[in-house]
């Protein structure tokens, strides 16, 4: 069940990087010149009244969390942070090998 619900975020964030390179491509089309939109910039169109409150709740919980980690993953554009998140929950959640021939020894 919960590797079920994992996979369907993961899902999630890949259409959100597909949307998000969409967004990327027609914005640099029509400015003939390469826009890549950040992960800040995105999250701040997106949720603005919630965005700003992130900062102090990290600041006071993980301080070094904030600053080295998700200051970088801000500025990077969306459509790579995002498919890396999503990427990374599907690799998360595969099937093992070994799982995989356990279950067809049995058959």
């Amino acid at each position: 069940m919960f590797r079920l619900a994992f996979r369907l975020f993961g899902w999630v964030l890949l259409a959100g990087a597909f949307a998000a390179a969409v967004i990327d491509g027609a914005r640099s089309l029509a400015d003939q010149r390469l826009e890549l939109t950040s992960l800040g910039r995105a999250l701040t169109a997106t949720i603005p009244s919630k965005f700003e409150l992130v900062q102090p709740f990290v600041v006071k919980r993980a301080p070094l969390l904030w600053d080295p980690v998700l200051i970088n993953m801000l500025y990077a554009p969306a459509a790579l942070v995002l498919a890396a998140l999503g990427l990374a929950i599907f690799y998360v959640t595969r099937r093992r090998v070994e799982a995989l021939r356990a279950s067809h020894r049995f058959r």
